[in-house]
């Protein structure tokens, strides 16, 4: 890939970020403004710009990279993003745009009318929030890394940097320009280059991408494996090594590798033969792929489990995501926040049938990232393999100016999220000097992470806040916009115990603390059970404390379900006073 290209197109949607986000400051006049674009945003702008920052990392490079190692078994993944969208609209969406909150803290706290369950939600917001950036930034580093050979960490920095002058300049009147206007660079960029590849992959005559079958390199193939790792095979292999494999030395030596499996040491490089099967990687506990396997056949191979696992936190994380539900405040009314969802439906379906199509070419024209870790940089690097020349190089910097759209934008929406949250329950004071000190910190702890911690497939990062959003704010939601009995006791403990399980199981699950078997597939896909958890200590635990039920209740409840034409709108710090 031409780095000049690449590093003009990163370059290009910057600046063009930055001059949206000014156009937003000059017409942020009220605090209003500021935090919920004073309730004015219509349908149409709205849906693009949540379908900006809803397409994250893990869309853009994370799908595709999952379907080249695993197959057509990770086509949950974007189904479940979307129909996640379909379980806000029928549950959610009008409700929670007639609750008058901000935050999803705000509405926490008018409807259970308690600041400690107010304060939970917030750590659980900032939580979230903070898993969901992570490998936003991780990705952007992978990017820029692979554009321009800078290190990891200068593109999560150039990211958090532009992304905390945005937001602390405009507030969620800049990013709302900036984040439509990223939706359709976005789609725009995968979408032209997927019609010249699969036109150039159909006049190559190259075989289908078959995933039943080892790949099969088409070329000479180097392999630099970044981090060590085990592989099986199934028949002999000639390589030539230069580095260790089964912890002997070699320099630039021809290996005849046998049957079985084989310890390849980080930095080893392996040099392929054209038409030599690539072995497949291995997956260990400890391995940061391997936990994520059991879709398609890992160590413990407990698919079917692992797939409702998936289906049950991306359906149901959605709603409970702090950028997504904030989004919904800003609707001028219920109606609207229900076209606003439809709209959404179509534009993150549309888009969702582009990244399997770089998975399977992936498949043939760059498996070896399957190996080395690195594959979720088939979207980048396919215009390159498939057509080179000033073609493949015009198209790479297309779908690096996306990729680094789908960062910016979705960190954004984070940042904006968690900032508010921090300005208003954790910094001495509420107003918008401090928020912009809110947002510093928003960024600054993952991007503080993400330089010490080990890189995780963006879309598999990704899924840890799903699953911890919909065993914690999924329950509250439901029952809170639907059951009339719920007490402060009761959601805190379900907050807790769902949420709090389910964190807790996927950081374990990551740490390699998880054993082999059964054990290790209930902890890596904790919805199953986390979510059922959730809702049901909820329930036991309200109906333990009847006399907890907050007197306002009804009051709130009837404002959640009529029309605005019946009850008007004020915020929730109005209904709480």
């Amino acid at each position: 890939m031409n780095q000049t290209y690449a590093v003009a197109a990163v370059t290009a949607v910057v600046l063009a970020t930055v001059l949206i986000g000014a156009l937003g400051l000059r017409i942020s006049r009220t605090t209003s403004d500021f935090y919920v674009a004073s309730r004015t945003v219509r349908p149409g702008l709205n849906a693009a710009a949540i379908s900006g920052e809803y397409l994250s990392a893990a869309s853009f490079l994370g799908i595709a990279g999952l379907v080249l190692v695993q197959g057509p078994a990770m086509l949950w993944y974007p189904v479940g993003y979307t129909a996640g969208y379909l379980v806000l609209l029928v549950l959610v969406a009008a409700p929670l745009r007639r609750s008058g909150a901000y935050t999803l803290s705000d509405f926490a706290e008018a409807r259970l009318e308690s600041r400690r369950a107010r304060r939970l939600a917030s750590l659980f917001v900032v939580g979230i929030g903070w898993l969901y950036l992570l490998p936003q930034l991780q990705g952007a580093g992978l990017t820029l890394e692979i554009l321009t050979g800078a290190p990891d960490w200068v593109g999560g920095l150039l990211v958090a940097l532009v992304v905390t002058g945005t937001v602390a300049a405009g507030g969620m009147r800049s990013i709302t320009f900036v984040q439509a206007f990223q939706y359709w660079l976005k789609l725009t960029a995968l979408l032209v280059p997927a019609l010249f590849l699969l036109a150039a992959w159909y006049g190559d005559g190259a075989p289908r991408a078959r995933f039943d079958a080892p790949a099969v390199l088409r070329e000479h193939t180097v392999v630099r494996v970044a981090d060590t790792v085990r592989i099986g095979l199934d028949d002999p292999l000639t390589v030539t090594v230069t580095g260790r494999v089964d912890d002997v030395p070699y320099d630039h030596g021809t290996v005849a590798l046998a049957p079985g499996t084989h310890h390849v040491l980080a930095g080893t490089e392996l040099a392929f033969a054209p038409g030599a099967v690539l072995p497949e990687r291995a997956a260990t506990g400890a391995d940061p792929l391997g936990w994520s396997q059991p879709l398609a056949g890992g160590h413990d191979g407990h698919q079917l489990y692992a797939t409702y696992g998936l289906i049950l936190a991306t359906f149901l994380g959605t709603m409970g995501l702090p950028h997504v539900a904030v989004r919904f405040y800003t609707s001028p009314h219920g109606r609207a926040a229900r076209r606003t969802t439809l709209v959404v439906l179509g534009l993150v379906g549309a888009f969702y049938l582009l990244p399997p199509l770089y998975g399977a070419l992936g498949r043939i024209y760059a498996p070896e990232l399957a190996l080395t870790g690195s594959a979720d940089a088939a979207v980048l690097v396919l215009p390159d393999r498939i057509l080179g020349g000033l073609a493949g190089d015009v198209l790479g910097a297309l779908l690096a100016g996306g990729a680094f759209a789908a960062f910016l934008s979705t960190a954004s929406g984070l940042t904006m999220s968690v900032a508010g949250v921090l300005t208003q329950d954790v910094l001495p004071s509420r107003g918008v000097r401090h928020f912009r000190l809110g947002t510093l910190l928003a960024t600054a702890v993952p991007l503080g992470v993400g330089v010490v911690a080990s890189k995780v497939p963006v879309a598999d990062a990704v899924g840890l806040a799903f699953a911890v959003s919909a065993s914690s704010f999924c329950p509250l939601l439901v029952l809170g916009i639907w059951w009339r009995r719920l007490t402060p006791p009761g959601a805190m403990a379900g907050l807790l115990l769902g949420g709090g399980s389910a964190l807790a199981a996927v950081m374990a699950t990551r740490a390699g603390l998880a054993p082999e078997g059964w054990a290790h597939t209930l902890m890596a896909w904790p919805a199953v059970w986390s979510v059922p958890l959730g809702f049901l200590t909820m329930l036991l635990v309200s109906l333990a404390t009847p006399g907890r039920v907050p007197p306002g209740t009804p009051a709130l409840l009837a404002r959640l379900h009529l029309p605005e034409e019946l009850t008007g709108t004020v915020p929730a710090q109005e209904v709480r006073r």
